[in-house]
């Protein structure tokens, strides 16, 4: 089992950066990919971004555009979504996730562990 645990989120002008972190407990930690996903009110869940196991691989919703980076610390148990350029539209709760390797990323339906989110709200 992994438990994942979110920080980083509050307030933010619109242009300004923000830094995501997901601490996960478990020993399986290093070996799962992880993914970043968001849901705005009275929306679904949305992709973000995903990283494999060894932080090589890295995968991001279009909407990105180059914007937002991940990257994991796997000593540290940790992995970071670095946000810069926010956009109001980029409001939301913010939940990291973890899976078993294998399947879709960019899927919400392939993560079998979720953190509990943390809220990022963007003001114009």
């Amino acid at each position: 089992q992994v438990q994942l645990v979110e920080s980083g989120g509050g307030l933010v002008q619109a242009g300004g950066s923000l830094r995501l972190s997901c601490t996960a407990s478990g020993r399986t930690f290093s070996s799962y990919p992880m993914g970043w996903f968001r849901q705005a009110p009275g929306k679904e869940r949305e992709f973000v971004a995903a990283i494999g196991w060894s932080g090589v691989n890295t995968y991001y919703a279009s909407f990105v555009k180059g914007r937002f980076t991940i990257s994991r610390d796997n000593a540290k148990n940790t992995v970071y979504l670095q946000m810069s350029n926010l956009k109001p539209e980029d409001t939301g709760i913010y939940y990291c996730a973890a899976t078993p390797p294998g399947g879709d990323y960019t899927r919400s339906r392939t993560y079998d562990y979720w953190g509990q989110g943390t809220q990022v709200t963007v003001s114009s």
